[in-house]
Protein backbone atom coordinates (compact mmCIF):
# COMPACT_ATOMS: atom_id res chain seq x y z
CA UNK A 1 0.00 0.00 0.00
CA UNK A 2 2.61 2.56 0.61
CA UNK A 3 4.51 1.85 -2.50
CA UNK A 4 1.02 2.74 -4.31
CA UNK A 5 1.28 6.21 -2.54
CA UNK A 6 4.15 6.80 -2.75
CA UNK A 7 3.82 6.14 -6.97
CA UNK A 8 0.67 8.11 -7.04
CA UNK A 9 2.78 10.49 -5.24
CA UNK A 10 5.67 11.06 -7.31
CA UNK A 11 3.11 10.42 -10.59
CA UNK A 12 1.30 13.94 -9.12
CA UNK A 13 4.66 15.61 -8.70
CA UNK A 14 5.33 14.83 -11.94
CA UNK A 15 1.91 15.88 -13.70
CA UNK A 16 2.69 19.06 -11.65
CA UNK A 17 5.96 19.82 -13.05
CA UNK A 18 4.44 19.04 -16.56
CA UNK A 19 1.79 21.22 -16.09
CA UNK A 20 4.06 23.75 -14.99
CA UNK A 21 6.27 23.58 -17.42
CA UNK A 22 3.28 24.30 -20.28
CA UNK A 23 2.44 27.40 -18.36
CA UNK A 24 5.92 28.81 -18.18
CA UNK A 25 5.88 27.64 -22.06
CA UNK A 26 2.17 29.53 -22.61
CA UNK A 27 3.39 32.69 -20.30
CA UNK A 28 6.07 33.27 -22.51
CA UNK A 29 3.59 33.08 -25.64
CA UNK A 30 1.47 35.64 -23.74
CA UNK A 31 4.09 38.04 -23.10
CA UNK A 32 5.27 37.82 -26.30
CA UNK A 33 1.97 38.72 -27.82
CA UNK A 34 1.30 41.38 -25.19
CA UNK A 35 4.67 43.04 -26.13
CA UNK A 36 3.91 42.90 -29.80
CA UNK A 37 -0.07 44.70 -29.08
CA UNK A 38 1.85 47.37 -27.01
CA UNK A 39 3.82 48.05 -29.42
CA UNK A 40 1.28 47.45 -32.07
CA UNK A 41 -1.28 49.79 -30.16
CA UNK A 42 1.08 52.86 -29.40
CA UNK A 43 0.57 54.21 -32.83
CA UNK A 44 -2.59 56.62 -33.61
CA UNK A 45 -1.79 57.29 -37.19
CA UNK A 46 -4.60 56.95 -39.23
CA UNK A 47 -7.14 57.39 -36.71
CA UNK A 48 -10.40 59.84 -36.28
CA UNK A 49 -11.15 60.94 -32.70
CA UNK A 50 -14.41 62.35 -31.03
CA UNK A 51 -14.26 64.45 -27.94
CA UNK A 52 -15.77 67.52 -25.83
CA UNK A 53 -13.25 70.01 -24.31
CA UNK A 54 -14.42 72.86 -22.17
CA UNK A 55 -18.16 72.17 -23.54
CA UNK A 56 -17.23 71.99 -27.26
CA UNK A 57 -17.55 68.94 -29.16
CA UNK A 58 -14.29 68.27 -31.84
CA UNK A 59 -13.28 66.02 -34.43
CA UNK A 60 -9.84 65.17 -34.94
CA UNK A 61 -7.81 63.04 -37.30
CA UNK A 62 -4.55 61.99 -37.27
CA UNK A 63 -2.62 60.76 -40.61
CA UNK A 64 -0.09 58.06 -41.30
CA UNK A 65 2.29 61.40 -41.60
CA UNK A 66 2.08 62.40 -38.34
CA UNK A 67 -0.18 65.00 -39.15
CA UNK A 68 -3.58 66.29 -36.78
CA UNK A 69 -6.55 68.12 -37.95
CA UNK A 70 -9.24 69.29 -35.45
CA UNK A 71 -12.46 70.77 -35.86
CA UNK A 72 -15.39 71.77 -34.16
CA UNK A 73 -18.01 69.43 -34.25
CA UNK A 74 -19.78 72.27 -36.95
CA UNK A 75 -16.35 72.15 -39.04
CA UNK A 76 -14.98 75.14 -37.77
CA UNK A 77 -10.98 74.43 -37.78
CA UNK A 78 -9.80 74.54 -34.48
CA UNK A 79 -6.35 73.27 -34.35
CA UNK A 80 -3.47 71.41 -36.16
CA UNK A 81 -0.04 70.54 -36.04
CA UNK A 82 2.01 67.23 -35.21
CA UNK A 83 1.93 64.18 -33.66
CA UNK A 84 4.15 61.90 -32.52
CA UNK A 85 4.63 58.74 -29.80
CA UNK A 86 6.94 59.28 -26.79
CA UNK A 87 7.91 57.11 -23.66
CA UNK A 88 4.13 55.39 -24.52
CA UNK A 89 2.10 58.81 -25.23
CA UNK A 90 0.30 60.44 -27.91
CA UNK A 91 2.27 63.84 -27.83
CA UNK A 92 0.56 66.47 -30.47
CA UNK A 93 2.43 69.89 -31.03
CA UNK A 94 0.01 72.64 -31.76
CA UNK A 95 1.04 74.69 -35.03
CA UNK A 96 -1.43 77.26 -33.96
CA UNK A 97 -0.67 78.44 -30.22
CA UNK A 98 2.59 78.70 -28.04
CA UNK A 99 1.73 75.92 -25.78
CA UNK A 100 4.38 73.51 -26.45
CA UNK A 101 3.89 69.66 -27.03
CA UNK A 102 1.05 67.94 -25.01
CA UNK A 103 1.33 64.08 -24.04
CA UNK A 104 -1.23 62.22 -23.93
CA UNK A 105 -1.86 58.72 -22.24
CA UNK A 106 -3.16 56.26 -24.93
CA UNK A 107 -5.08 52.44 -24.61
CA UNK A 108 -5.75 49.80 -27.18
CA UNK A 109 -8.86 50.93 -28.55
CA UNK A 110 -11.21 49.88 -31.59
CA UNK A 111 -13.25 51.48 -33.79
CA UNK A 112 -16.90 52.80 -31.71
CA UNK A 113 -14.83 52.25 -28.27
CA UNK A 114 -14.46 54.98 -26.32
CA UNK A 115 -11.10 55.85 -23.25
CA UNK A 116 -10.22 58.13 -20.84
CA UNK A 117 -7.02 59.96 -21.60
CA UNK A 118 -4.97 62.07 -19.42
CA UNK A 119 -2.37 64.51 -20.50
CA UNK A 120 1.38 65.79 -18.83
CA UNK A 121 -0.88 68.56 -17.72
CA UNK A 122 -3.32 66.30 -15.36
CA UNK A 123 -6.23 66.99 -17.71
CA UNK A 124 -8.78 64.06 -18.34
CA UNK A 125 -11.14 64.00 -21.33
CA UNK A 126 -12.95 60.90 -22.54
CA UNK A 127 -12.46 60.04 -26.70
CA UNK A 128 -14.10 58.14 -28.47
CA UNK A 129 -12.99 56.09 -31.92
CA UNK A 130 -14.51 56.71 -34.86
CA UNK A 131 -14.02 55.60 -38.63
CA UNK A 132 -11.24 57.53 -40.20
CA UNK A 133 -12.03 60.65 -41.78
CA UNK A 134 -9.40 62.58 -43.66
CA UNK A 135 -9.36 65.83 -43.47
CA UNK A 136 -7.55 69.01 -44.90
CA UNK A 137 -6.69 72.24 -43.66
CA UNK A 138 -9.20 74.98 -44.71
CA UNK A 139 -8.99 77.42 -47.56
CA UNK A 140 -7.35 80.58 -46.85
Amino acid sequence: MKKWIILAGAATLAACAESSDVTVEEENVLNEAAATTETEMMSLAGTTWEFTRDDVSYIESIDNDGNYIAETADGEHADHGTYEMVDDKACFTSAMTEEGTVCWTVSDVAVGESMVTTSDKGEEISVKRVEYREMSMPSS
